[in-house]
């Protein structure tokens, strides 16, 4: 799907001038460690792409595999001959989990390295703060995963390959009511996240809708240890399951706590939980929760059978 919508994107920013005919300044390449070409052109030469993401900080997982996941539609794409004949070329910089320098990366990917589209962010806060930047520029910028219906709605150069949270949070919903069969639902957001309030607030619609009951919506906020204050409200609510639309950070800390508080619902979340990391900090807590995604290994589909392999 991403090899597909590169090579559209990468083929209308050509046709459309997008491509710089100026000279760039000389950036790494993520791939080589060489500096790429002095000066591009409308029909020659590597076409840059630039690419944001968290590589370090709390959510590093986040960029790092997307990054693994970019370089290999990338590999394959240059493999096959590349786009009208040309080699693609990543230029990648790290975001640092932060929003802030998220616009910073992009304003530099954009103005200074002279890329003609961006891919990133996952986290949809992230995706948020730079799009703007690539709006403005008129550059295509992919998000692999930002989910909150905002990001796209920044205007048309913005796209995204990935469900978007009202379909999570009614899929969740849905989940919580006729697989679950909970009536009484409690909620435990990250309140400076644009990502968990939207999903929050799209499954307790849904959920109220299906005549379900939020109990008790609780929050914290990214880079927060201790969740016990809140655990110990919702757990005096006695609700059949808690949804905890987070990343796996602070979700895999929340449920190790939970299980220290003798609270034994299901909990649920959403794809932020879809991290190895997840089950290094929850450890056995995490055994028997449930959060949506965008795909399962555990698919007979041959395409995603042939992504495992790779």
């Amino acid at each position: 799907m991403l090899n597909k919508l590169l090579t559209g994107l990468f083929i209308l920013a050509a046709a459309s001038g997008c491509t710089r005919k100026t000279p760039v300044s000389a950036p790494t390449d993520s791939r080589t460690g060489n500096a790429p070409e002095a000066a591009q052109t409308a029909t020659t030469g590597d076409i840059l792409v630039g690419e944001y993401g968290s590589m370090t900080g709390g959510e590093a997982t986040f960029g790092i595999s997307t990054h693994e996941g970019i370089m290999m539609a990338i590999d394959e794409k240059n493999a096959a001959g590349g786009v009208k004949g040309r080699q693609l070329k990543v230029i990648a910089l790290d975001n640092q989990g932060k929003s802030d320098e998220a616009a910073a990366v992009v304003t530099r990917l954009i103005t200074e390295n002279k890329v003609i589209a961006v891919l990133g962010e996952v986290a949809s806060s992230r995706t948020l703060a730079a799009a703007p930047i690539a709006q403005q520029h008129k550059i295509p910028m992919i998000s692999p995963s930002s989910t909150n219906p905002q990001v796209t709605e920044v205007g048309d150069y913005i796209f995204r390959v990935c469900f978007i949270d009202p379909f999570q949070g009614t899929a969740m919903a849905k989940f919580a009511w006729e697989k679950l069969q909970a009536k009484n639902v409690a909620i435990l957001r990250d309140v400076k996240s644009d990502y968990s309030v939207g999903l929050a607030n799209f499954f307790a619609k849904t959920f109220k809708e299906l005549g379900g009951e939020i109990v008790i919506d609780q929050s914290y906020q990214n880079g927060e240890k201790d969740f016990k204050a809140q655990l110990t409200q919702i757990r005096s609510k006695k609700p059949d399951a808690i949804f905890i639309p987070g990343y796996y950070t602070e979700v895999g800390l929340i449920a190790q706590q939970a299980k220290q508080l003798g609270i034994k619902v299901p909990l649920m979340g959403g794809d932020g939980w879809d991290s190895s990391k997840l089950y290094e900090i929850g450890k056995d807590a995490i055994n028997g929760q449930f959060f949506s995604n965008h795909y399962t290994t555990e698919s007979t589909d041959p395409v995603v059978q042939d992504f495992i392999k790779k």
